[in-house]
């Protein structure tokens, strides 16, 4: 009766432990991991358009220089068709630590990205790669078995089409990897608008790459610069 009562005490507690909903990314604790963004790769990419992922590959780079992150690139077998690391990628980070594997399709098979990825000495990875199924999870799932915390950019992750995107995603998620978007992970990196990194950092950054929020941000200012009111839309606000 008494280890029953025990057990039933314990199993209380654990029930009414306060759990966090979420894992918050930390700019101080966080590393920008740059997959396999390569031009032929890149034409393999079907659940995006060309276009737009293009301007994702670069967003999920410039991560690392807005909010000042530790970033490292790597690439597969770029002597071969998987072709060249985009050009404005490694224009973007000169000085990043750039791991070019020759064999390895997980990134974390390679002993210098591994010691790369320790030497930066965070447990934030933010990661996005070609293709989704096989570049991103794979490292995302190794990274979780070696106790990192692992943020999936969902839209610097392509493959060949949605349902493989969907498959993959699943996969990370179940294994614990958090699945977010280039906003979402900006906004969270930042926190407040009135941090550094804050609105004048960001406002540029999403206006370049997450044109949307650009213009909300354009229209509120031409308003003020150039707008007039009409008193119909007071009503309105």
């Amino acid at each position: 009766m008494y280890i029953s009562s025990l057990l039933s005490t314990a199993l209380l507690l654990a029930v009414s432990a306060p759990v966090n909903a979420w894992n918050r990314i930390d700019k101080d604790n966080a590393a920008l991991l740059v997959i396999d963004h390569e031009v032929g790769l890149s034409q393999l990419v079907r659940d995006f358009g060309t276009n737009d992922f293009r301007n994702n590959m670069l967003a999920h780079a410039a991560l690392g220089n807005v909010f000042d992150l530790p970033t490292i690139l790597t690439s597969s077998s770029d002597s071969g068709p998987n072709g060249l690391l985009l050009k404005e990628i490694t224009d973007m980070h000169p000085n990043a630590t750039f791991i070019r594997r020759q064999g390895e399709v997980n990134a974390w098979d390679n002993a210098d990205f591994r010691a790369a990825v320790r030497a930066t000495g965070k447990k934030q990875l933010i990661v996005g790669g070609i293709v989704t199924e096989v570049c991103t999870t794979f490292l995302a799932l190794s990274l979780i078995d070696e106790g990192y915390e692992v943020y999936a950019n969902t839209d610097a992750s392509g493959t060949f089409d949605i349902r493989l995107a969907e498959d993959a995603n699943r996969r990370m998620e179940r294994a614990g990897v958090t699945l977010m978007g280039l906003f979402a992970i900006a906004c969270d990196l930042m926190r407040d608008w009135r941090n550094t990194p804050g609105l004048n950092e960001l406002l540029p950054f999403l206006d370049k790459y997450q044109f949307a929020y650009g213009l909300v941000a354009r229209h509120h200012a031409g308003s003020i610069q150039n707008g007039t009111l009409a008193p119909i839309e007071l009503t309105l606000i």
